[in-house]
Parts: structure tokens; C-alpha cells; sequence
């Protein structure tokens, strides 16, 4: 199955002094993304990459993403804009070579298989690790809590308890 954005690039169009190259989504792909995500909207997304080989065949990403979004308020179930911008680092490894170890500081390993690395996808994985899990309006606040509800309704079945 091929992605909502996916952009193909050869790795032999990596040279020795590295390769820079831009994913901009169409509206298609962003609103597409946006339903696999499970979110409102996503307005634009735009990610550089600058890649770089380490070796025979694990490369090197930098990424800068920057994406216009609309989220859900977890307050006020609002939807509202917001800006993502995000830089990282991966590394595009042969599928089947990724490393187990559970280091939360090393970079990202994304597998590959064939001779092309999917930096459409790499940039849709980043956004989505991008997004606030709860996300919160700006000026949304929780509601005030009143002092003087009532007790739960069985709050008073405790003194009634027989003690053996």
C-alpha cells in the first residue's frame, strides 16, 4: 500500500557531498494524512531533508518540518491552528538491519528495502511523533470545580458496614 505522501528518492541520487531535497504535501496528501492521523486538518506540511551516506547503505537525515495544523481541543473539543516546527535526525537503514538497542537519545531508524528511501513517509512518521497528545487551545481552561457538590450516592452505605 503506498502512502498518503510519499516521495521516492534513489539512492544513487545521493552523491558523495550528500543531497538536499524538499517534500511539500499537496492538499490532497495533507488532507488524506490528516484522516490517518485522526485529526481535523492539516493545512500545509513542508519538510527539507539533507541526506547523507554512512557507509555502504545506512544514510543519514536531517530533517526541519514545519506543517500548519488544525487539532481538537481536549478542553473545549475546539478545533483550533497551530504551527508544527521540528527538526530531527534518522537514519534510513536496509530493512532487516535496524538496531534493537533501546537508547531513547540515538536517532530514529527508518528500514528501506531496494534501492530507494521514502522521505514522504519519513516526514508524515516525524509529524505524527510532532503532535501534542493532548492537545490544548490556547486561552481553553479547565471548568471550576464546585466546592459544595454532593457526596457520591453511596458515600453513606460505609457506615452501615457490620464489622466482624
Amino acid at each position: 500500500m503506498t502512502p498518503e505522501l510519499s516521495r521516492l528518492i534513489r539512492l544513487d541520487h545521493i552523491g558523495p557531498d550528500g543531497l538536499d531535497t524538499l517534500v511539500e504535501a499537496t492538499q490532497e496528501e495533507c488532507a488524506a494524512l490528516a484522516a490517518r492521523m485522526r485529526m481535523p486538518a492539516i493545512l500545509s506540511l513542508s519538510c527539507r531533508f539533507r541526506l547523507t551516506g554512512e557507509g555502504s547503505s545506512v544514510y543519514l537525515g536531517l530533517g526541519h518540518l514545519q506543517a500548519r495544523i488544525a487539532q481538537t481541543c481536549v478542553i473545549s473539543l475546539d478545533d483550533f491552528e497551530t504551527a508544527v516546527d521540528e527538526k530531527f535526525r534518522v537514519r534510513f537503514v536496509p530493512a532487516g538491519e535496524e538496531d534493537d538497542d533501546p537508547d531513547p537519545d540515538s536517532d530514529d531508524e527508518i528500514p528501506y528495502q531496494g534501492n530507494t528511501i521514502d522521505l514522504g513517509e519519513a516526514a508524515a512518521e516525524q509529524l505524527g511523533l510532532a503532535l501534542e497528545p493532548y492537545p490544548r487551545k490556547p486561552d481553553a481552561e479547565l471548568p471550576e470545580t464546585d466546592e459544595d457538590t454532593p457526596p457520591h450516592p453511596f458515600a453513606g452505605l460505609g457506615s452501615l458496614r457490620r464489622d466482624n
